[in-house]
């Protein structure tokens, strides 16, 4: 499966892929992401091989023009009634990272809005959401440029790192959503 845009390809990971990914994975942009550092390029390979099998919810975003991948997006399907056995799985969470190097440039606005076109057209979603930290202003924007609204704020909603006494760093968590019906 390969997603294409205007300056991109949404395609599943392969094995050369390892450089770019270590890239972007050394020093991750967010906190939200701290857990998915890696150390080297033996990690990223390892990394990458296990992502590799992933190939319907799993993409690298890839610039066309040099088959270099800036990032990744995914999502996978959830059901919209955790307590009913017969639920429908059509509700989405998806999660964006990029290189640095390329934020800015509206890659992330080009793969997300082809990625939620595939899972409202292709895969069935009738809702997509997704949770930024407060402070990162570029996720919220890409929210709203998404046409998701804002549905609330978690206050100290969770921890991905600590502080440096090593008590748990508490965020607080934008929750954005958009409804399939409200999709242009």
């Amino acid at each position: 499966m390969v997603i294409e845009t205007e300056r991109l390809y949404l395609r599943p990971f392969e094995e050369h892929d390892a450089e770019d990914v270590f890239e972007y994975l050394n020093e991750p942009a967010v906190n939200c992401f701290a857990d998915m550092k890696l150390h080297s390029l033996e990690e990223a390979k390892e990394e990458v091989l296990k992502r590799t099998s992933e190939t319907e919810y799993y993409f690298a975003i890839v610039i066309k023009e040099s088959g270099k991948v800036i990032g990744e997006i995914d999502a996978y399907p959830e059901p919209a009634d955790e307590h009913g056995a017969d639920s429908v799985l059509d509700t989405f969470s998806p999660c964006w990272m990029l290189n640095k190097e390329y934020q800015g440039k509206g890659y992330a606005y080009e793969a997300a809005h082809a990625f939620f076109d595939y899972l409202f057209k292709d895969k069935g979603a009738r809702r997509i959401y997704a949770y930024t930290e407060d402070n990162n202003k570029a996720s919220q924007h890409l929210c709203d440029k998404l046409g998701m609204r804002q549905e609330g704020l978690f206050k100290e909603f969770i921890s991905f790192v600590k502080n440096p006494d090593g008590t748990p760093r508490y965020e607080n968590t934008y929750q954005y959503a958009i409804l399939k019906k409200e999709w242009q």
